[in-house]
């Protein structure tokens, strides 16, 4: 069930609900319905798939700028979409943020996000992280590479994500479950690259090289590198950032894949205007407003992001991981090709 949070006395009533279950760690509890504002007050009604921590310092600061008050419900992407997609034109939301593109795409493919026409937006956000058709822009951005053990592997010894296939690592390599929407994006890229026939035989190796089952999480993934159980696998640099800031000291670092190719696989959280938004002015508004200042910087602060915005410095332990090339690639491509990407992982037997 999602959680309700409000900023401010708001009360408009929800005329459907749609429970559901996720193994997305951003899942929260509780099942309080927004409540409806007076008619002259400027409001927004968010749905979230990114964390309380997170999106309610933003939330907050937009308030005390604007006057603007918010709701949001948090829940998982999927339920948040299954929500979006049963409500129809009766839904109270107005926007919805979520994390990984394949989220994004999804939204926009079952029609539930609007065009947005903002010359805001494509100053601040780089075209290969937004919507051909403008319904949705990233806000933030992440790496997905290679985490290493310091204690037991060479940076030498590293090179890509297809190298990890090889039998150089076998019995050495920890994944995250295939289940999980970031990874199911970084084969999709692969397949865009490599297409089927290869990227089959990556994952198969990826697979056969597996030293204990797939983790839940890229967290307990790196808690298992550094108990030894494997010596290298793939991870979010945020989840990364989010040990190291808590143990400096921690006998792991990051490998930017790909350099002599391709480059480092990058996805985004973003967010678009639903198709039904009762207040989509005000939605637009606050999509612009944190694709830029104050809201890129905590974005990058608070989750060891990459702000999505060129303009906006990095974070100083996010700068300290050093300078990569990313992947060219138009984010809205692991989108496009997800369902591909979850047939061949389970063909693969990649769980």
């Amino acid at each position: 069930m999602g959680k309700y949070l409000s900023v401010g006395a708001l009360s408009l009533v929800m005329l459907l609900s749609v429970a559901g279950c996720s193994e997305n760690s951003d899942k929260s509890d509780g099942d309080n319905e927004p409540a409806k504002a007076s008619a002259d007050t400027p409001e927004v009604v968010v749905y979230s798939s990114r964390k309380e921590q997170l999106v309610k310092p933003l939330f907050d600061l937009y308030s005390e700028e604007t006057g603007v008050k918010i709701t949001y419900i948090t829940d998982a992407a999927g339920p948040l979409i299954a929500r979006l997609e049963a409500e129809g034109e009766r839904t109270p939301a107005d926007m919805l943020i979520t994390v990984d593109v394949g989220n994004l795409w999804q939204a926009a493919h079952l029609g539930l996000l609007r065009p947005i026409q903002s010359k805001t937006l494509e100053e601040d956000v780089p075209d290969k992280f937004q919507d051909s058709e403008h319904r949705w822009f990233g806000l933030s951005v992440r790496a997905r590479t290679i985490v290493y053990s310091t204690e037991r592997v060479k940076p030498e010894e590293l090179s890509t994500y297809e190298n990890l296939s090889t039998e150089d690592w076998n019995g050495r390599l920890c994944l995250r479950t295939s289940k999980k929407v970031y990874n199911q994006s970084l084969v999709a890229t692969l397949i865009e690259r490599h297409g089927i026939e290869r990227t089959e035989e990556v994952v198969k190796g990826w697979v056969d090289n597996l030293a204990t089952d797939v983790f839940a999480d890229d967290t307990l993934l790196m808690q298992a590198i550094v108990a030894g159980q494997c010596d290298v696998g793939i991870v979010n640099s945020y989840y990364f950032g989010r040990m190291q800031a808590e143990d400096p000291e921690i006998p792991l670092k990051l490998f930017w894949a790909n350099q002599e190719i391709s480059g480092v696989h990058v996805n985004i959280s973003g967010a678009g205007v639903t198709k039904y938004a009762k207040h989509p002015g005000e939605a637009q508004k606050l999509i612009e407003w944190l694709s830029r200042g104050e809201a890129q910087r905590i974005f990058g602060g608070v989750n060891m992001e990459f702000p999505v915005n060129p303009a906006v410095p990095v974070n100083d332990l996010v700068k300290s991981w050093g300078d990569f090339k990313a992947d060219q690639l138009p984010v809205e491509v692991a989108g496009q090709r997800q369902g591909e990407a979850i047939k061949l992982m389970d063909r693969a037997g990649y769980r």
